[in-house]
């Protein structure tokens, strides 16, 4: 890591220490806000963002995400959330409590197509991605001069589906030494093992060249010019074991015509993917992010 994005980090950790965020979901009833709401007032917590969803008020399931200022939060945290339980188990709540200065640890896998890559290296430099990319591994040597140049960790694992264990084994010991938070396909052109993904529940971000669910799986450039579309898209979603089916974070589209070849539906593609995967690596390293059941919730 350079020392401009480590400078960038300590800034952001500083900023942020007394900065806590709580994703919730549970059955719909009333009290849910009150009851959280005061609970942080008891603590003295001031409430910055929230960001409510119902999918029913009778009977439906209810979400929050609150982003709330705490003084001294570190002390307080562990307290907090034992107390917090009660609430929990009140209103029978899936949730989620973490630390907004806690910057989370990104591994990139990549093959030969850098484009996306390229996108998340220049949001990272540019402070708007407020991660820490700790490493890139790829099945390609592609992008090791650019990733080196960064001070970056760069790994080379030969990956195919002969040798997908031995590849894979390699990859998960290299993301338990780097303490990885989550994982992002920057247009890595391997298929997971359901081992890997069990693994990591939620954390693979995958950047599907479609938009789904349009043409599941390889050559969708190729199979959008066989069918005429007049639109083409990109779609960002969380791995699952069921190939490109995963909960979808972010979509976007870019209108085409007869005139567009392959060539030129790859190259339109290309600026949807980068920009669609930046916002979903955006939303997860924000914790905006709620999965339910194949679904997400953006906040």
């Amino acid at each position: 890591m350079n020392a401009y994005i480590k400078n960038q980090i300590e800034l952001f950790k500083e900023k942020n220490k007394n900065r806590g965020c709580l994703l919730v979901s549970c059955p719909d009833q009333p009290g849910i806000v009150a009851a959280i709401s005061q609970f942080l007032f008891s603590y003295n917590a001031n409430i910055i963002e929230s960001s409510q969803y119902s999918t029913n008020p009778e009977g439906g399931t209810f979400f929050i995400r609150i982003e709330f200022e705490c003084p001294n939060l570190k002390e307080k945290a562990k307290e907090m959330e034992n107390q917090f339980a009660e609430i929990v188990e009140q209103f029978s709540m899936e949730w989620n409590f973490t630390h907004v200065y806690h910057v989370k640890k990104a591994a990139i896998f990549v093959s030969k197509e850098l484009h996306c890559l390229l996108e998340l290296l220049w949001e990272w430099q540019s402070g708007d991605l407020m991660t820490n990319i700790a490493l890139v591994i790829s099945n390609h040597e592609t992008a090791k001069e650019v990733v080196e140049g960064l001070n970056i960790p760069f790994y080379y694992v030969p990956a195919n589906k002969d040798i997908r264990g031995q590849a894979e084994t390699t990859q998960l010991k290299l993301l338990k030494e780097y303490e990885i938070d989550f994982v992002v396909l920057a247009r890595y052109m391997q298929i997971l093992s359901p081992k890997f993904v069990e693994e990591n529940p939620n954390k693979i971000i995958n950047i599907h060249h479609s938009f789904l669910p349009a043409f599941v799986g390889a050559r969708p450039y190729e199979r959008a010019f066989d069918r005429g579309v007049k639109l083409i898209g990109a779609t960002s979603h969380y791995v699952t074991n069921d190939l490109d089916e995963g909960p979808i974070i972010e979509q976007d589209i870019s209108r085409v015509d007869h005139h567009d070849n392959v060539d030129s539906l790859k190259k339109i593609g290309r600026r949807i993917e980068r920009s669609v995967l930046a916002r979903a690596v955006k939303w997860h390293i924000e914790d905006r992010i709620i999965v339910h059941q194949n679904k997400t919730i953006v906040f």
